[in-house]
């Protein structure tokens, strides 16, 4: 009797220790796995991006300037420099973010010109380095794609692009007379001519943060 009250104890023993044991392994508390995103040193989307033009009315060339308040980055803008980000980004700027300081003019550049255009709500495009000062991007507008070069500089964190596009290469010639009708008087100079010019500057400024 003694031997059969012996091998209950140690039964029960070796029993309560391995119940023990069991709850402290569930109790044991896993560790969630942190998963770090390795961010680019250079970001064109998180970049202060800043796209001015400039575009001229009456014969004696008077400037008119505007900017693009709005820009999405659509593809690529990243790298551990200024131009590896710049390089093979793709992008789209809406029309409806032109902005001249002054609303009547924003009004008929958006109908007189951009509206006669065709598919042609958004430009969009992609950028190419091709070497330390140059490059071009692949541009967009009137449902017509077309190089638009252009030099830069990378001075630290603040990249610039300057360039010149001719309205009539984006196949706009209808859209320039439509916004120099809409405009006829407020385009004409000293000499009486009523005059809206092909030619438009064309500068971008991205500051990295």
């Amino acid at each position: 009797m003694k031997k059969v009250i012996y091998s209950l104890l140690v039964c029960f023993t070796v029993n309560a220790m391995v119940s023990c044991k069991s709850e402290a392994k569930k109790e044991t508390p896993i560790k969630e796995e942190v998963k770090v995103e390795n961010k680019a040193a250079f970001s064109l989307t998180e970049a202060d991006n800043q796209i001015n033009w400039t575009a001229y009315k009456t014969t004696e060339k008077a400037p008119v300037k505007g900017q693009f308040k709005k820009v999405n980055i659509t593809a690529g803008g990243e790298g551990d420099t200024a131009k590896e980000a710049i390089n093979n980004a793709e992008f789209s700027i809406p029309i409806s973010s032109i902005f001249t300081k002054d609303t009547s003019r924003d009004f008929k550049i958006k109908k007189f010109f951009f509206g006669i255009m065709d598919k042609t709500e958004l430009l969009s495009g992609k950028l190419v380095i091709e070497n330390d000062s140059l490059g071009y991007a692949n541009l967009t507008m009137n449902g017509i794609t077309n190089k638009l070069p252009f030099k830069y500089t990378i001075n630290g964190k603040v990249f610039n692009f300057s360039g010149e596009m001719k309205i009539s290469d984006w196949g706009a010639d209808k859209a320039l007379a439509s916004l120099n009708e809409a405009c006829k008087d407020l385009h004409k100079g000293a000499d009486g001519v009523s005059k809206t010019w092909d030619d438009v500057a064309i500068n971008i400024t991205s500051t990295f943060k």
